[in-house]
């Protein structure tokens, strides 16, 4: 086993470590400590993890990455929020994380680490090396869903990954005893092992058989670990308002029954346990009054690392022999299939997109039978799908999801808004998620209904790091596709399915930046900015209105996030006067984002000569009944109703 000695000093440089984070919170100098005591034999086990091994933890797991290899000094870091730390102070201390030492930043939500976990562990599996990947959780969290989808997935596939449960008993103050899946007989026994984790050499000699089964191919396995939680929750409670003086008393300490192992063993004295606890507590507490000593980071960077940066260099486009398509579904086709061919490492998930089917709307037909194994149906589990994905980007791969209908994203919400949108900045760079979500959204598409019509974009643009897309034409459809494609940040894609069948001229394919508007006519009385499906019923008013001597100008936004601010701006100053119609409800919608920040900006609302409009769905969902569908979008006689208010003089 690693050196039993050398264990200890590891085990007793954590408990120096809480001890001098609890003193440096009771004198203000840091905000939060989440303490590992009674967790600390399961370092064993992470012991023997390779370099290559990742590392997926959850909020206590302080031992895990000392055992991993994080040095004290990187600890410090974080949790003083000081130069050099994993962070920067845009996570907790807790949630700290090492590329080098690939050990995944965590997050605060319980168990949305689970997916991510099994993704790299696929894309372990890929590769075809003996990496593995371990997954530690607590009880409390096995009975969150995405806990049980990665568990499905990890099976379904058969990949090297180890679930590692530390059941300290209690979620918070709940006993959970009576909760658990492994309580409820909801685990399948042929991928469980149930240890106490409370003994040192026992997780050592299990953790160790476990490790060997998934490294030499044996698939997932649930390590179940019996622990005591020594400690409250945090060091902001105290555990005895809702525990027993007599369950107290009765915990294990596992450094204190290790130690007793190796004085048994005549493996160590007490002089030797005396003087190493000495030396580690000095040890610990010279590094972080050094660490005390150093910078904290400029508050004017907190911005720094929101987007990863843009790749160098030009991208082609697709196959040369393709010929430039004509609808925005071939364009995506097309460009996928170009993507594939030039990236080798792309990877296409979404439910039902294999052949025959080829998706809902056929967007990925024939892909998967000229690149199988890369093109691969997904279980309908939509937070599988991008928790999956996140682990897939930061191993290496590219991605590509598709969601159905956007409708149907939202049991991915967790992970959008726990990795996906953040993973760079709260890691300062050093993680990155380059992966593409697509989605057919919008109504004009008569008995979608609530559920296969809504947009629901101004949802997605407040989400910080994630990048939104809305193409109306097949060139932009395929040009800003590429973009995404070749640079490091997430995008979402939302194709207006109305649009995806409708011929439009078959221009040549050519990378779009994400940011830079299109204006798809050029006025000088009016400015309509639009997206997506209401880019047409923007051009269609202004060749009705350019009948009657009023020239609209249309500008198709095209990406929301980032949004071309500039293009809205010189229009305006030509114009003075301001409509933004989109299908999205009207409350929260980001047209309202947009009218504020023209009103919010001095030099912008000298140019306007009236009060901007809005022309939106109301706050309602979209009917199943066409009819009733038709009512409540936004509608071309709205909008000439609108622009038309901007000129009250005349007939």
């Amino acid at each position: 086993m690693t050196n039993p000695l050398e264990l200890l000093e590891l085990m007793l440089t954590l408990r120096a470590i809480e001890e001098r984070e609890g003193i440096l919170l009771r004198q203000g100098k840091s905000w939060m400590q989440v303490p590992c005591l009674g967790h600390e034999a399961l370092m064993a086990l992470v012991c023997q993890l390779r370099h290559s091994d990742y590392l997926f933890s959850y909020y206590r797991g302080y031992h895990l990455r000392l055992a991993k290899g994080i040095t004290v000094e990187q600890l410090a870091r974080d949790y003083l929020v000081r130069v050099g730390s994993s962070s920067g102070g845009r996570s907790m201390s807790v949630h700290c994380g090492s590329r080098e030492l690939n050990i995944f930043p965590d997050a605060a939500p319980v168990a949305s680490q689970c997916l991510p976990a099994v993704g790299v562990a696929w894309g372990q599996k890929l590769k075809a090396g003996d990496a593995i990947t371990v997954c530690s959780l607590g009880d409390g969290a096995t009975r969150q869903g995405e806990f049980y989808e990665a568990v499905c997935f990890a099976l379904q596939e058969q990949l090297p990954v180890l679930f590692l449960v530390e059941d300290n008993g209690y979620g918070i103050s709940t006993p959970t005893d009576k909760r658990t899946p492994l309580y409820l007989g909801m685990l399948n026994p042929d991928c469980l092992r149930e240890i106490n984790g409370r003994d040192v050499a026992m997780v050592y000699r299990e953790g160790g058989k476990a490790i060997e089964a998934i490294r030499s191919g044996g698939g997932p396995l649930i390590l179940w670990c019996h622990v005591d939680r020594l400690g409250s929750h945090t060091i902001m409670e105290d555990q005895r308002r809702y525990r027993s003086e007599a369950e107290l008393a009765a915990m294990t300490d596992p450094v204190e029954v290790w130690i007793e192992h190796l004085m048994a063993n005549e493996q160590v004295t007490h002089t030797q346990i005396t003087t190493m606890k000495e030396r580690v507590s000095e040890q610990v507490a010279t590094v972080y009054g050094q660490i005390e000593r150093e910078d904290y980071y400029a508050v004017n960077a907190v911005a720094d690392h929101l987007y990863a940066d843009k790749s160098e260099g030009s991208f082609s486009a697709i196959a040369e022999t393709a010929t430039p398509p004509d609808t925005l579904l071939a364009a995506i086709n097309q460009t996928l299939r170009g993507q594939l061919e030039q990236q080798a490492n792309l990877l296409l998930m979404g439910q039902d997109i294999e052949d025959p089917k080829g998706g809902v709307f056929g967007l990925t037909a024939g892909l998967s039978s000229a690149y199988p194994q890369r093109v691969i149906n997904s279980p309908i589990a939509e937070a599988t799908i991008l928790g999956i994905a996140v682990g897939l980007s930061v191993s290496g791969y590219r991605p590509v999801c598709e969601i159905q209908f956007i409708d149907f994203i939202t049991p991915g919400l967790n992970q959008l808004l726990t990795h996906i949108g953040n993973l760079h900045w709260r890691s300062r760079g050093t993680w990155s998620c380059p992966l593409v979500i697509y989605a057919p959204y919008g109504a004009y598409l008569p008995s979608g209904g609530i559920w296969h019509s809504e947009s629901k974009e101004g949802w997605w643009t407040q989400i910080p790091g994630l990048r939104v897309v809305v193409p109306a034409t097949p060139a932009d459809g395929a040009g800003l596709l590429i973009t995404a494609l070749n640079e490091q940040s997430p995008t979402l894609f939302l194709l207006p399915k109305h649009r995806l069948r409708v011929k439009q001229p078959a221009l040549p394919i050519r990378p779009v930046p994400l940011g830079k508007a299109n204006i798809v006519c050029a006025g000088g009385d009016v400015t309509v900015v639009a997206w997506g499906n209401c880019v047409a019923i923007a051009a269609a008013a202004a060749g009705k209105l350019s009948r009657e001597n009023t020239a609209v100008e249309v500008i198709d936004l095209r990406t929301l996030v980032p949004c071309d601010w500039e293009t809205i701006d010189l229009s305006l100053r030509k114009t003075g006067r301001l409509v933004v119609i989109h299908e999205d409800s009207r409350t929260s919608g980001f047209g309202a984002t947009i009218i504020a920040e023209i009103l919010a900006h001095a030099k912008r609302f000298e140019y306007l000569w009236a009060a901007p409009q809005l022309v939106t769905r109301g706050d309602i969902s979209i009917p199943y009944d066409p009819r009733q569908e038709q009512a409540v979008l936004p509608s071309l006689d709205d909008l000439l109703a609108a622009i038309r208010k901007m000129f009250p003089n005349q007939p």
